[in-house]
């Protein structure tokens, strides 16, 4: 038995029929376009006609405003630019809903600005994309003022409430070139990614400073408290002089693990391509052993192979043996949640191609519209809880205890 068609779907078949190209029907001038101005312009009449309470030409209407023609307005959007007619009444009263008095952007075209701009388009390749794809010239001052109301939300969002406990919390910088009173400086992001009791990877906010120092950690640390964490297990953290002497300030009992990602790259730093290899290997021997007494023994015989041409990598490791050994005391298969910033230097890596189209930043504000767009969009795929944690969470309930609830 045949489907009755609807309606609906009689008009479209009535609409479509006489096109016969894709242009015809989606192109600059197509039917979409002369659809979406018919049907645009309808609903405001209808608007400003509840307004008025009668209907256009009706004699009834008792109200003593009255309808006063039309006024042009020009509307940009996914379809290029529009020109609409916007109804009047004599007293000025009227405001539409549908297309506001000052707005001169179709709703959601702003959404895709800042969508473009949160993956580090710039403004230029913004509006060559723009002119491109949907025929409308923006300026760049409506790309900035578009993405201006973005400090606001970035306000909003560091000053928020969090949780009262992030068993792992990780603590790095990035840099970035901003200009500074006249010059381009070099200058530190810092960002603090907290792991929740479920597990889930939660940014926690984001600072810039000049440099990159223990002094500066300090006082994020304490604004972090301020904002209510009042507990931190386990803070991984790079190998930044006085940075555990920070931490234990403010949360004296919180265990500071350096993370290996850093003690490697700093170990390799200067050693030739010839044997970086061979040193990666060795020095895995040591953050893969199985007790603190067989890593100790790996970092002698590291020692004993390397001091002769790299001395300063076994005496930098000894020298924070006791920020890099904790991981340790946990079974193998949650101690890569716990010695590794992998969840801040992947997100890092976003970061740093967001911000590889840019030279350098105008000002500070607008380093944090970039970062902050970017970090919510990498928030967006952290919905499941990270690798093992239902181990790791009780492990930390034992070792912790009374301070972990699970």
């Amino acid at each position: 038995m045949a489907k009755t068609k609807t309606r609906k779907e009689e008009l479209l078949e009535e609409l479509v029929k006489e096109y016969d190209s894709p242009e015809a029907l989606i192109g600059e001038n197509g039917l979409l376009k002369e659809l979406t101005k018919g049907l645009v312009e309808k609903a405001m009449q209808a608007e400003l006609t509840h307004q008025l309470g009668y209907d256009k030409h009706s004699r009834d209407g008792a109200s003593t405003n009255s309808r006063n023609g039309f006024s042009k307005k020009s509307i940009k959007g996914d379809f290029g630019k529009m020109e609409i007619n916007v109804p009047r009444d004599r007293t000025s009263e009227f405001e539409p809903k549908i297309i506001k008095k000052n707005q001169t952007r179709w709703p959601g075209f702003d959404d895709k600005i800042i969508s473009m701009y949160a993956r580090g388009i710039t403004t230029r390749e913004i509006q060559a994309h723009l002119q491109e794809i949907y025929q409308v010239e923006v300026s760049p001052d409506l790309i900035s003022t578009v993405t201006a109301g973005v400090i606001d939300e970035v306000l909003k969002w560091q000053s928020r409430p969090i949780d009262s406990v992030y068993p792992i919390v990780y603590l790095d910088a990035l840099r970035v070139k901003v200009r500074d009173e006249g010059q381009v400086k070099n200058k530190a992001v810092y960002l603090a990614i907290g792991v929740n009791m479920d597990g889930i990877k939660e940014v926690l906010g984001l600072w810039i400073e000049q440099t990159e120092g223990s002094k500066f950690w300090l006082q994020i640390l304490t604004e972090l408290k301020n904002r209510g964490l009042e507990d931190i297990l386990i803070a991984c953290v790079d190998g930044l002089t006085g940075f555990p002497e920070a931490i234990s300030t403010v949360y004296p009992d919180a265990e500071v693990q350096l993370c290996i990602v850093h003690m490697v790259r700093n170990s390799l730093k200067f050693v030739s391509w010839k044997f970086r290899k061979e040193i990666a290997n060795d020095l895995k021997k040591i953050y893969r052993a199985v007790t603190v007494e067989e890593a100790e023994q790996n970092l002698e015989n590291f020692s004993a192979k390397w001091d002769s041409k790299y001395p300063m990598i076994s005496k930098s490791w000894r020298s924070k043996w006791d920020q890099i050994i904790p991981f340790l005391a946990y079974p193998a298969d949650i101690r890569k949640v716990i010695y590794t910033t992998n969840a801040i230097e992947s997100s890092n890596m976003t970061l740093r191609k967001v911000i590889k189209n840019r030279s350098s930043f105008p000002n500070d504000d607008a380093v944090k519209k970039l970062m902050y767009l970017a970090l919510n969009n990498i928030a967006k795929k952290w919905t499941m809880p990270i690798r093992d944690w239902g181990a790791a969470i009780n492990q930390f309930a034992i070792k912790f205890e009374g301070r972990v609830e699970i």
